[in-house]
């Protein structure tokens, strides 16, 4: 059988909604033309509360797909997901709808239609002309609750099946600023083949001498230099027992660093724009320009028109430029307050969860709540006092 594995879709980002639409409908029929069965780690959406017009997007999606004809079909359902179709499209929910314990977020809407098997620590068997594929879903957890979760749901690959074991979480050896992250020899053992979203670059790895596979996010939005490799998902093919990487057409990323070296912020400007230029052309790629280094003495601080260069090129090149390297007499321009890194390949919400969580640590926390669970309740509501209502009502049994 041939397993597609797709994720990070980011449906409804909002610079790039465009690209993310075009690129995920691009992947998930390319994938589905080649595949048997479909795997989607998480991430789907962008937002946990995703606009109706995001949510059609992403029905109009499934529903095309489950309008053909499937040789391979979901034949068996246990756990806690949603499962109304045969249709062998099994996803989970990724941090970006992860929703505090209890709340329904948009892939078990998609569940709850029928358009998708949401395998939320559940599992799903699949078979095809005689052959079946265990497939054994986590869904996107806080990363310090994975180890409790993974010890409470025990996995266990099935007898007499290939085993895929897939969830969406940090991955210490790819992460490795948390002590919360999981560890691939951590993981469950005996289980043919890993699968995770959450890490949007590509990565071929193992865990237990099994493949462990991402095929990283099919839309650029965290603009880092690991992501100007090609997207695209792979396919895993239990014949043979191997794998390959399969592109889609994605907006070209360029990646550029501009150390300044004492020059002044006029130099500097004309410097960016020669990069814009030699960089820029008819297919509009996004170009993202890191400065660092020393400013000329007397200077400062870094003032050139950006918006005025971003503005310039726009019908060529999205151009961002950042700044945060520049330094000047006496320190830097800009000063991270926090003295947490947002290492390459974290998101903004991994970094808010360990700002979070480092500051019930130095407040003296010591309820039993764990502050993953407090922060997706925090930050799941529509409004700061229904989200401190909802906390309070948690932490006093009310």
């Amino acid at each position: 059988m041939r397993i597609a594995m797709l994720s990070d879709f980011h449906l409804g980002y909002e610079r790039f909604r465009e690209d993310a639409y075009r690129q995920a409908k691009e992947a998930l029929e390319t994938a589905a033309a080649s595949a048997d069965v479909l795997l989607i780690p998480g991430d789907i959406f962008d937002n946990r509360h995703p606009t109706p017009d995001v949510l059609a997007e992403a029905i109009n999606l499934f529903r095309d797909l489950s309008r053909r004809t499937w040789k391979a079909h979901v034949v068996s359902f246990a756990g806690e997901g949603r499962s109304y179709t045969s249709i062998p499209i099994i996803a989970i929910p990724g941090t970006h709808e992860r929703r505090a314990e209890g709340v329904e977020d948009p892939v078990d809407l998609l569940g709850l239609a029928g358009l998708l098997v949401d395998a939320t620590n559940a599992s799903v068997v699949v078979e095809k002309d005689g052959e079946k594929i265990a497939v054994r879903g986590l869904g996107g957890i806080a990363d310090d609750r994975f180890r409790e979760i993974v010890a409470r749901e025990n996995p266990k690959p099935v007898e007499g099946m290939f085993n895929v074991l897939f969830f969406h979480q940090s991955v210490y050896e790819l992460l490795p600023f948390d002590k919360n992250f999981i560890r691939t020899d951590e993981l469950p053992k005996g289980f043919d083949l890993y699968v995770n979203g959450h890490i949007h670059g590509k990565v071929e790895a193992k865990a237990h001498g099994k493949p462990f596979l991402i095929s990283g996010s099919t839309v650029l939005t965290q603009l880092k230099a690991g992501e100007q490799e090609p997207k695209g998902f792979f396919i895993y093919d239990t014949a043979v027992g191997g794998y390959t990487f399969n592109r889609i057409r994605s907006r070209r990323f360029v990646f550029l660093k501009l150390k300044i070296d004492g020059r002044e912020p006029g130099q500097i400007e004309g410097e960016i724009e020669r990069l814009v230029r030699e960089n820029c052309s008819d297919d509009k790629p996004i170009l993202r320009i890191e400065i660092s280094g020393k400013l000329k003495a007397g200077y400062k601080n870094l003032q050139i028109e950006t918006q005025e260069i971003v503005r310039r090129f726009s019908d060529n090149a999205i151009v961002e430029i950042g700044r945060d390297g520049v330094e000047v007499a006496g320190g830097s321009q800009s000063q991270g307050g926090d003295g947490i890194a947002l290492s390459d390949g974290a998101s903004i919400k991994d970094y808010g969860l360990g700002v979070f969580a480092e500051r019930l640590r130095e407040n003296g926390y010591s309820l039993d709540r764990n502050p993953g669970e407090l922060f997706d309740i925090l930050s799941s509501e529509g409004s700061k006092e229904k989200a401190v209502k909802h906390a309070m009502g948690l932490l006093l049994g009310q």
